[in-house]
């Protein structure tokens, strides 16, 4: 299942979902989203989505996703002491992007190793130094509580979940249907501030560059 907080990063939840909650995953996983309260919650890209469930949902969760989102306020309250409660009866957690500052705020990191996204590894530092932050590993595995690095790192962080509970061959067969790797070598900051190369003119459009946003 996955837990949202208010200004939900979109892309961190789809992955989960696209994983998790796919129609062909129906025999082994029953996905669900959940947050503090039923109703709508915004998202951190312009439009909100509508969440059928609350926080008793995570009491019948063997594993808990926590997307990323922003703004990155310190959050509190229900849905921390729902995290807490869910820990300590040993579900597995899990975080993908900035949401690991809502696992390390429910004080789940402490002491453990964790990442999230490169663009955040200052702040995040700087707010909770009693994790010990890895800022350019994609995903951390640290027992019950693992984190993801930035966006499509939860790609590789939900499939590494599959591949530990079904075996190589289902974790390929969905990445496969996603059409990206099965397992990527590397860490995160490969990919930022990585300039494009000079032969990306080589895929404009035979009669010259692609429109502008909106001029279509």
């Amino acid at each position: 299942m996955a837990l949202v907080f208010p200004g939900v990063v979109a892309f961190d939840l789809s992955i989960a979902a696209q994983v998790f909650g796919h129609r062909d995953e129906r025999e082994r996983y029953d996905f669900v989203v959940c947050s503090e309260r039923s109703g709508r919650v915004a998202t951190s890209t312009a439009f909100g989505i509508d969440v059928r469930s609350g926080l008793d949902a995570i009491e019948a969760a063997d594993t808990v996703i926590v997307p990323g989102f922003y703004p990155l306020l310190s959050v509190e309250g229900p849905a921390l002491d729902a995290l807490r409660s869910a820990a300590a009866r040993g579900v597995r957690i899990a975080s993908v992007c900035t949401g690991a500052f809502a696992l390390a705020e429910a004080g789940l990191l402490d002491g453990r190793a964790a990442t999230t996204h490169w663009d955040e590894a200052e702040h995040f530092r700087a707010r909770f130094p009693r994790v010990r932050l890895n800022a350019d590993v994609l995903y951390v595995d640290e027992g019950p509580i693992l984190t993801s690095a930035g966006l499509s790192a939860g790609i590789d962080l939900c499939l590494y979940l599959v591949r530990k509970d079904h075996g190589e061959r289902v974790a390929a067969d969905i990445a496969r249907r996603m059409v990206v790797a099965t397992h990527r070598t590397g860490g995160q900051t490969q990919y930022a501030l990585r300039p494009l190369p000079r032969t990306a003119a080589s895929v404009r459009h035979a009669s010259g560059p692609w429109p502008r946003c909106g001029a279509l």
